[in-house]
C-alpha cells in the first residue's frame, strides 16, 4: 500500500534525512552525515530518492545547507524561519522564490520562503489566521483542539460551500499577490498531525467538496487541488518560465538567514550557546566517528589484501559505527544540539552521544590492534583482554573525560598514536604515567623531546599519583605512529618549573618533584614565549594583554576579558532560545584575587588563572609544526550556583575592524557580517561553528573554536563569545522550563593573529572572505586531536610496526570529510566491500604567507592523483556520484586523477584493495 502511494505520486518523501536539522551550530561533517544515512536508509528500505528539501523548524537558515542538498541531487528546497522583517521585504519585492546561490559559486537550488508568522493551517491559506483556521478541520466543534480566535470551522455542505469558498479563495488571492507565478502553495498540516484515520477523513472529504466547488464554477478563475511539494515546484516551474525568454524570473538570492527574530526584540541568538556541555561533546563524537570511520574502512581495506579475516569484528564494528552515525544524526536535530530540550530528552542525548564515544573508541582500537601487528596471523579479538586501552575515559554522559594513569617501569611500554588527519602531523601528545621519571623513545629508538608536569588535585595542590607527560610526536597521515614509554634513571623528560601569584591573599602550593617560585614583588607582567610568539599577562588577572610575533616582531594589544549579561526586567527574560538582555554585559570582576599558576617547560608553557566561575589557561606549545603558531585558550566555566546569568570571553584588541566581523557557517564557508547599531544587542550575535575574525588591512585575529557558541563584535578590535548560559525561565517557545541544568563545561579555543602578505590598500566590504591555509589547518587539528592509545603491558612480546596508509599527505587544502564503510545489501548488517570517499577542497586567502607556518603540505590545484594516493592499497574502482550516493553522476573525475574545485564537496564510490 505505502510503496504504491510513492509510485504514484501521492505520498512524498522530503529531504530524506535522519533528522530535520539546525542550520546554526550543526558542522557541515553531521549535515552530511545525517543526510547520507537517512538517503542510504531509504534506498535500501524504501527504494526513493528525494527531490525536495523541507525545512519548516530551524531556528533560521544557512545556504550551506542549501548547497549540500543541491549536491545531493535534490532541486528544490523549502524554509520558513525567517526574520519577520525579511519575510516583510521579500514579500514587499515578491522575491521568496529565489534561486539560492553560494556566495562564492553558481550552485543554485530552487527555494521557496513561507511568508507568515508559522507552518500551521492558521498561518498558511493567507494572512489572516482567524480565517484560515476555520479551514483545519481537525478544529471542528468536539474535537481536542480549538481555533484560539474563537471562530470554529463549519463543516463544508451544499448549503454554505459557496460562502467558505468566497472566504479561502480571498486568502489564496491574497497570498498569490506576494509571489511572481498564478501557482500558490497552501501547506495542510502541523507537529502531530494525521495520526489517527478520522483527520484523513475530515481533512480530505471537507476540502474535496471546496475544491469540487471552485473547479466547477469558471468565473472564479481558480483551479484547486491535492499535491506533493514536488507537484507544487514542477507547477512553479512551468509557470515561472517566460514563453517568450525561456528564462525563468525568478530572482538570485546569496547569504544566510540569521539572526531570527518571530516578533518584536525577541532575537533567538540565545541557542546559539545554550547547553554548550552537549555541543562540546557533539564535536567530540563527531572526531570520534570521522576517526573511527576511517580506519575501519581502511583496516577492511588491507584485510582483503592481506587475504584472511582472522576474527577480526567487522560486523559487530559495522553495527557500532550505524549506530554513531544514528546517535550524531539524531543529536543534529533542530532540537537537540540547539540546547532546547527538556531536562529528561537531554539526559537521553547525552547518554545516546556518551554510548557511541565508548562504542567507536572499541572501533577505533579494534582497527589499530590489527593495523599495527606486524604478523597479521597473531590477530585474536578478545573483547575482555584488550590489546590497547584508550588514553582517557569518561565516566558518565554529563561528567569530564579523565585520563588513565600508565603505570611505567624499566620494562617499555609502547603507545600508539593516531593521527586522523589527512597531513603528515607534528603534534604534542599527553598522558598521565605514575612517575616522574621517565623517557620516551621512537619506535627505531630515537630520543623524543618530552616535559613531565604536575597533575593538579586543585589549583595549588598536585597529585603523588599521577604525573602528565607531554611529548612532540610526528605521526604520518591517517597514520598509527609508535612510542615506547620507560623509566629514566637519568637523561629523561625535563620536569616543568612553577612559578605561583597571588595579589594580596595566601598561598601554599603543595607538591614535590617540581620547581616552585612564589615571587614578592608580583608586579611585573607574566610572560610565555615559543619559536612564534610571546604573550604578556597581567601579574593580577593572568589574562592575557599584549602578543608578539617572533617573525617580523610586530605587538598587538590582545586583551582577554570575562563579562556577565543578566536578563531584561521586562515581562519576556531571555531563555534555551532567546538572548533578552538587561543591556551591555558587566564586567567580571572576582569575589577574591584569583590563584595564577604558570607553568615553564621545553614543549609547552601555560598560565592558568582560577576564578570563582572559570578556570582559564592560555597555553603555547613549543613546536615547529602548525600548533605553535596559535595560542590555544582552554576554559573550564562553572556558572551553577548564578540565576539568569550569561557569562562571556571577550577579545579587546587594537585591530580597526570598525563595525565588520566574520564568522562561519557550519565550519564550512565564511559569512562577512556587520554590526549595526540600530539593532538590539543580542541581533548582532551570530553563530561560531568553528572560527570567527577581526581584521584591517594589515592584520587578522582569528578565534577558532572546538565547540559552536554564540559570538559577536559590539566594538571595533573587539570578538566575543558567549560561554554559558544559566535562565531560570521559560521563553515561550515551547520548552516549558528554564535551562538549569549546567553542567562544569570545557570550551576550548586557539588565536591566530596572522598578517596580511598582501595589501589591496583598504578593506572592500565584499560578499566573499576565506579563512587563510595556516587557519584551515589549525580547525583541523583542533577538531581532530591525535588519538592516543597504550599496548596492554601483557602484550609487550608481540611485534608492532607503524602504519603509514598514504604514499604522502594530501594537499593541503583538500580535506578527507570521511571514508565511510557502505553497509552490505545483503542480510548480516556487515559492511560491502565498497566505501564512500568525500572529499572537500577548501577556499582560502591567499594574502596570508604560507612561510615559515609549519605546513608540510603543498597545493595542487585541487588535483589528486589517485594512483599515488595509498602506498600499498590501490583503488578498484572509483565512481563520482552525488553526494549521499543516490546518483551516479555523469562523466566527472577519471580513475588516475580527480579534479576538485575550490569549495567544492565531491563524494567517490570506491572499492580499494
Amino acid at each position: 500500500m505505502l510503496f504504491s502511494l510513492f509510485e504514484q505520486g501521492q505520498l512524498e518523501i522530503t529531504t530524506g534525512g535522519w533528522v530535520m536539522p539546525d542550520e546554526a551550530n550543526s558542522h557541515y561533517f553531521a549535515l552530511i552525515d545525517q543526510l547520507l544515512e537517512g538517503h542510504q536508509w531509504l534506498e535500501r528500505n524504501v527504494g526513493v530518492k528525494p527531490q525536495t528539501g523541507w525545512a519548516v523548524d530551524p531556528f533560521g537558515h544557512s545556504p550551506t545547507q542549501a548547497y549540500l542538498l543541491k549536491q545531493a541531487g535534490l532541486a528544490n528546497m523549502l524554509i520558513q524561519r525567517v526574520h519577520y522583517s525579511v519575510k516583510k521585504h521579500f514579500a514587499s519585492q515578491k522575491t521568496l522564490e529565489f534561486f539560492w546561490r553560494q556566495n562564492w559559486g553558481n550552485t543554485d537550488i530552487l527555494c521557496h520562503m513561507m511568508p507568515f508568522y508559522s507552518y500551521d493551517v492558521p498561518h498558511t491559506c493567507g494572512p489572516d489566521p482567524k480565517i484560515c483556521c476555520q479551514f483545519d478541520f481537525k478544529r471542528l466543534p468536539g474535537g481536542r483542539v480549538s481555533c484560539p480566535w474563537r471562530v470554529p470551522p463549519q463543516p463544508i455542505k451544499d448549503g454554505n460551500v459557496q460562502q467558505r469558498v468566497q472566504m479561502l479563495l480571498d486568502q489564496y488571492r491574497k497570498k498569490s499577490k506576494l509571489f511572481r507565478t498564478k501557482v500558490v502553495m497552501v501547506p495542510l498540516g502541523d507537529d502531530f498531525r494525521y495520526a489517527e484515520a478520522l483527520e484523513w477523513d475530515q481533512q480530505f472529504q471537507n476540502y474535496q467538496k471546496l475544491f469540487d466547488y471552485m473547479n466547477s464554477h469558471p468565473e472564479l478563475h481558480v483551479k484547486a487541488q491535492f499535491g506533493t511539494i514536488t507537484d507544487y515546484f514542477n507547477a512553479l516551474r512551468k509557470s515561472a518560465i517566460d514563453p517568450g525568454h525561456a528564462s525563468a524570473s525568478l530572482p538570485v538570492v546569496s547569504g544566510d538567514f540569521f539572526t531570527y527574530a518571530d516578533r518584536d526584540d525577541h532575537y533567538w541568538s540565545g541557542y546559539f550557546t545554550s547547553r554548550p556541555f552537549y555541543k562540546r561533546l557533539d564535536r567530540v563524537l563527531e572526531s570520534h566517528l570521522r576517526a573511527a570511520e576511517i580506519l575501519y574502512s581502511l583496516t577492511l581495506a588491507n584485510i582483503q589484501r592481506f587475504g584472511k579475516l582472522n576474527d577480526f569484528p567487522a560486523v559487530e564494528n559495522n553495527r557500532l559505527l550505524t549506530e554513531a552515525r544514528r546517535n550524531l544524526g539524531l543529536f543534529q536535530h533542530h532540537d537537540a544540539i540547539t540546547g532546547t530540550g527538556k531536562d529528561m530528552v537531554v539526559i537521553d542525548y547525552g547518554t545516546r552521544l556518551f554510548h557511541s564515544i565508548l562504542n567507536l573508541n572499541q572501533v577505533i582500537v579494534n582497527s589499530a590492534h590489527w593495523l599495527v601487528l606486524k604478523d597479521k596471523s597473531a590477530y585474536s579479538h578478545n573483547p575482555s583482554k584488550a590489546f590497547l586501552q584508550m588514553d582517557d575515559i569518561q565516566p558518565s554522559q554529563d561528567a569530564l573525560p579523565q585520563k588513565n594513569v600508565l603505570k611505567i617501569s624499566s620494562q617499555p611500554r609502547s603507545v600508539v598514536v593516531y593521527n586522523p588527519t589527512e597531513q603528515d602531523r607534528t603534534s604534542v601528545v599527553t598522558v598521565y604515567v605514575n612517575t616522574p621519571h621517565v623517557c620516551v623513545i621512537t619506535d627505531h629508538g630515537h630520543p623524543v623531546p618530552a616535559q613531565v608536569s604536575a597533575v593538579w588535585d586543585d589549583s595549588t595542590t598536585a597529585s603523588t599519583e599521577a604525573f602528565q607527560l607531554s611529548f612532540v610526536a610526528q605521526v604520518p597521515a591517517l597514520g598509527l605512529g609508535l612510542y615506547q614509554l620507560s623509566t629514566a634513571v637519568s637523561g629523561g623528560a625535563e620536569t616543568a618549573e612553577y612559578v605561583f601569584l597571588r595579589q594580596g591573599g595566601e598561598l601554599s602550593v603543595n607538591m614535590k618533584h617540581f620547581t616552585v617560585n612564589i615571587p614578592q614583588d608580583a608586579s611585573t607582567p607574566l610572560s610565555i614565549h615559543n619559536p612564534h610568539i610571546q604573550i604578556w599577562s597581567s601579574p593580577t588577572t593572568g589574562l592575557m594583554e599584549r602578543l608578539k610575533l617572533k617573525e617580523n616582531g610586530s605587538e598587538h594589544q590582545i586583551k582577554v576579558e570575562f563579562a556577565w549579561y543578566g536578563t531584561t526586567s521586562n515581562r519576556d527574560k531571555s531563555g534555551a532560545y532567546l538572548f533578552l538582555p538587561d543591556g551591555e554585559a558587566k564586567m567580571y570582576s572576582p569575589a577574591r584575587s584569583p590563584v595564577i599558576r604558570v607553568t615553564k617547560g621545553s614543549v609547552f608553557s601555560e598560565i592558568t588563572t582560577t576564578f570563582d566561575h572559570v578556570t582559564h589557561t592560555l597555553r603555547l606549545y613549543n613546536v615547529q609544526g602548525v600548533e605553535g603558531q596559535a595560542v590555544e585558550i582552554c576554559n573550564l566555566v562553572d556558572i551553577r550556583r548564578e540565576f539568569n546569568h550569561e557569562i562571556a570571553m571577550r577579545l579587546a584588541s587594537d585591530v580597526d575592524s570598525k563595525d565588520r566581523f566574520f564568522t562561519d557557517l557550519n565550519g564550512f564557508q565564511i559569512q562577512p557580517r556587520r554590526t549595526m547599531a540600530k539593532l538590539p544587542l543580542q541581533a548582532n550575535f551570530y553563530p561560531m561553528t568553528s572560527m570567527a575574525y577581526i581584521q584591517d588591512p594589515g592584520t587578522r585575529l582569528t578565534l577558532l573554536t572546538a565547540q559552536s557558541l554564540g559570538s559577536a563584535s559590539l566594538v571595533s578590535g573587539q570578538l566575543e563569545v558567549i560561554m554559558d548560559r544559566r535562565l531560570n525561565q521559560d521563553d515561550n517557545r515551547g520548552l516549558g522550563q528554564g535551562v538549569l541544568d549546567n553542567k562544569v563545561t570545557p570550551s576550548t579555543f586557539r588565536l591566530l593573529l596572522e598578517k596580511r602578505a598582501k595589501t589591496d590598500g583598504g578593506e572592500k566590504p565584499s560578499p566573499l572572505s576565506y579563512p587563510s591555509l595556516l587557519s584551515h589547518v589549525s580547525s583541523l587539528y583542533l577538531n581532530h586531536p591525535l588519538i592516543s592509545m597504550a599496548v596492554s603491558t601483557e602484550a609487550h612480546s608481540l611485534s608492532l610496526s607503524a602504519f603509514t596508509p598514504l604514499a604522502s599527505s594530501l594537499p593541503c587544502d583538500i580535506h578527507l570529510v570521511n571514508l565511510r564503510s557502505i553497509q552490505s545489501k545483503e542480510d548480516g548488517g556487515g559492511p560491502s566491500d565498497e566505501a564512500a570517499l568525500i572529499l572537500h577542497r577548501k577556499g582560502f586567502d591567499c594574502a596570508f604567507s604560507n612561510r615559515n607556518t609549519g605546513l608540510l603540505c603543498a597545493t595542487t590545484q585541487g588535483k589528486i592523483h589517485t594512483e599515488k594516493l595509498f602506498s600499498e592499497l590501490r583503488f578498484q574502482s572509483i565512481i563520482p556520484v552525488s553526494l549521499t550516493l543516490m546518483h551516479t553522476t555523469e562523466g566527472g573525475s577519471s580513475k588516475e586523477e580527480i579534479r576538485l574545485k575550490p569549495m567544492e564537496i565531491s563524494t567517490y564510490r570506491v572499492q580499494l584493495t
